[in-house]
């Protein structure tokens, strides 16, 4: 898969899908209540993991959220982000609802939730390229695209700092969209349903070397007013992850949540840590490190028989994989699985090295989870995936687990760990 097609919060489809649903089961809307005696399978479910999140109080570390959030969708990991004009400590704005996306890379605000001091001159400063073009980015997710601006902030997460680093602001170059720039837009927060994206995978920056040597393939555009054509970018100048240039703590993140029942909870608190084995809250331990490819993928997993690769994604609300043995939802939550028992799927991640875990993915009919319309966390729920050899570990994965994500810094390969 090319790097591009990386930058997503994987099935930003479905979660659209499950927010339309949640929205209609609170006016009364149907499915399965899960009512008989075996609550639909769910009671008969193996065990998930109980790991419990540390306190979010220290230096390195900042709260995470799972709620119905700004629009009523599911399993939707947000934190709050502080943004500042460069070298600034007055003009500033604390961006919340920003969701945690493992695999993407780089932190994109949208232009409509940011004050006008930090859009406006003398606010974030727009990269130029080529002398005075505007430089802009075209940012592809699963069901459309981000455009908006490259421009430089002073970003802070929790005590941490990432001083002068390129960010997108979405939406701010309405009229200037390439027709290379396909699919549904994700403008707005009604598209994209948070206020913006925050981006902590294993990579440096989001495109790297294909962005930077391959003008074809790129993802980046030099703009002259609403005219806007493709160009190579340099890594640094390109939309960066804030984690790595942090003053220490910065080779990777730990992603916290806490275990929640399977029937889901209204909402859910964890803690994301920063640094892996630099602190005495964020030691490596005993969780089982396997090495990944450059985009913090195992490759060599195993799923029904066959070769597959395991992507770990908070940006995700479910679990995404191909199987025709699981009913799907139909209409009312389009694809996502609607089991008329509850179910389990086995799968095995394989890294680089022989290392291999096997984890059993639960399956509750998104339709049984959602009818109360009260629930927003749900380690259960399950969908169609949305590349064939794919497993989506999405965010039902994290809950109850400390899940490591170790960047290429200072000559660490990249990994995962749980």
């Amino acid at each position: 898969m090319q790097i591009t097609s990386k930058l997503k919060g994987w099935m930003q489809v479905a979660a659209v899908a499950i927010g339309v649903s949640l929205v209609a089961a609170c006016g009364g809307g149907g499915g399965d209540n899960g009512g008989n005696s075996s609550n639909g399978g769910i009671n008969s479910l193996p065990a998930g993991p109980t790991q419990q999140p540390i306190a979010a109080g220290a230096a390195n570390t900042v709260a995470i959220t799972v709620d119905k959030g700004l629009k009523n969708v599911i399993n939707i990991a947000t934190v709050s982000v502080k943004v500042c004009a460069p070298g600034s400590t007055a003009n500033c704005q604390v961006i919340d609802h920003v969701q945690l996306d493992t695999a993407s890379f780089g932190l994109r605000i949208l232009s409509s939730v940011l004050n006008p001091s930090l859009t406006a001159v003398g606010g974030l400063p727009i990269t130029t390229v080529n002398g005075s073009q505007q430089l802009a980015e075209c940012t592809h997710f699963a069901d459309g695209f981000t455009w908006g601006t490259v421009r430089t902030a002073d970003v802070i997460i929790g005590q941490k700092q990432a001083s002068n680093l390129p960010i997108q602001i979405i939406g701010d170059m309405p009229n200037a969209v390439p027709a290379t720039c396909t699919g549904v837009p994700e403008n707005t927060v009604d598209d994209l349903r948070v206020n913006g994206i925050l981006g902590v995978g294993v990579m440096l920056n989001d495109c790297g070397n294909t962005c930077a040597t391959a003008q074809a393939s790129s993802n980046y555009y030099a703009c002259t007013g609403n005219s806007c054509a493709r160009t190579t970018v340099l890594n640094p100048q390109q939309v960066t992850n804030p984690v790595p240039q942090f003053i220490g703590d910065n080779n990777g993140v730990i992603v916290q949540l806490p275990p929640v029942p399977n029937t889901g909870a209204a909402s859910a608190q964890g803690t994301l840590v920063f640094g892996i084995n630099t602190q005495s809250n964020n030691s490596l331990g005993a969780a089982q490190a396997f090495l990944s490819d450059g985009a913090g993928d195992l490759t060599s997993s195993t799923f029904n028989g066959a070769t597959a690769v395991a992507l770990f994604d908070t940006g995700s609300n479910g679990y995404f994989f191909n199987d025709t043995t699981l009913q799907a939802c139909g209409s009312n939550q389009p694809g996502f699985y609607c089991p008329p028992t509850a179910q389990t799927r086995p799968f095995t991640v394989k890294g680089a090295g022989s290392a291999t875990a096997n984890i059993n993915m639960n399956v509750v009919s998104a339709a049984t989870l959602v009818a109360g319309g009260s629930n927003f966390a749900f380690n259960d729920v399950a969908g169609e995936g949305i590349k064939t050899g794919w497993v989506d570990l999405g965010l039902p994965f994290f809950f109850g687990r400390y899940v490591f994500f170790g960047m290429a810094t200072n000559g660490q390969p990249p990994f995962i760990a749980f």
